[in-house]
């Protein structure tokens, strides 16, 4: 294996695996207005401003929270049945 001028093998992700939980963020940070999610990764302000100070128990346990999350961003605001309604 090559290793480049930081000490890492080339092709190989290691450095950046950590033992951790790693975070939800698809980097679609976009917070809905009505819901008060983040549109990407589905979580609050206050839970993405948590995630560094959290524990992983606390990290899965969030994740296992999100995907439910998703069917509150399904439903439609507005557009054409919004007006004539």
């Amino acid at each position: 294996m090559r290793m480049d001028d930081f000490g890492a093998t080339g092709g190989d992700d290691a450095i950046w695996t950590r033992e951790e939980v790693q975070s939800p963020c698809v980097k679609i940070c976009v917070v809905h207005p009505a819901e008060r999610i983040c549109t990407g990764c589905l979580r609050t302000i206050d839970e993405i401003g948590a995630w560094s100070r959290m524990g992983n128990a606390e990290r899965a346990a969030l994740l296992e929270e999100l995907p439910a999350r998703a069917d509150l961003l399904k439903k439609r605001r507005g557009g054409r049945a919004a007006r004539r309604g």
